[in-house]
């Protein structure tokens, strides 16, 4: 159950719910629920029931593919104020859920149950268009993925993926396998183009760090 100054927290987060009806505000308040979920704590694994739709307010959640071989691929992350369109899809046509999802920053939620959810899209034009809103986010989203897997070179994908972490930190804390894990490559294949990057001067590389010294030399690789 969501208390009323929980209701303006969600609000602030969710700003679509300001043209939800007394009514439909009302069954939110009654129906909803907070959840905090520490990092590391595995969501869902492929294959699971998806007994509820998780509305972020905080952190971040890794949903990912896992293949027989023990590979990784990164589907998407969802964040504050963003939800997982693969646990809507799931919810709403009754299917388990296709991939795994993992806390990689500590979550706050809002977590509507499966029933509730299915039944506020059938009968809330708000609901349909939030539901929307999440298929189109992230349609584009895997079609730059599928774009990436099929088009660039791995090597380009990696230089793309070191430009984007060392927007965040410089030096970056990141190892070969978690890198691997999120382009859906293997380690042996990252550490190799990991060599060449440092052969060329463009990062040094040591366990668990990677640090960018030639920014406008790593970014025409990202561009190949």
């Amino acid at each position: 159950m969501i208390n009323p100054e929980q209701y303006h927290r969600i609000l602030a987060t969710f700003p679509h719910l300001e043209r939800a009806t007394p009514q439909a505000v009302y069954e939110f308040q009654q129906a909803a629920y907070f959840a905090s979920l520490p990092a590391g704590k595995a969501v869902f694994a492929g294959g699971d029931r998806a007994s509820a739709l998780a509305l972020a307010l905080s952190g971040t959640v890794r949903v990912y593919l896992s293949g027989n071989n023990g590979r990784e691929i990164t589907l998407y992350r969802f964040g504050r104020g963003e939800s997982c369109i693969l646990t809507a899809n799931a919810i709403l046509n009754n299917h388990p859920f296709p991939a795994n999802a993992m806390v990689e920053q500590p979550v706050e939620a809002v977590l509507i149950p499966d029933n509730v959810f299915r039944d506020w899209v059938e009968r809330y034009a708000l609901w349909r268009e939030f539901t929307f809103s999440l298929v189109s986010l992230r349609l584009t989203s895997v079609l730059t993925l599928v774009d990436d897997i099929v088009f660039r070179r791995m090597d380009a994908r990696v230089a793309s993926f070191l430009q984007q972490r060392c927007q965040i930190d410089n030096p970056i804390t990141v190892t070969h396998q978690e890198i691997a894990s999120e382009l859906g490559s293997s380690r042996e294949v990252i550490s190799r183009i990991l060599e060449s990057f440092t052969a060329a001067g463009l990062i040094r590389s040591a366990r668990g760090i990677v640090e960018i010294l030639d920014f406008d030399s790593l970014y025409a690789r990202s561009s190949v």
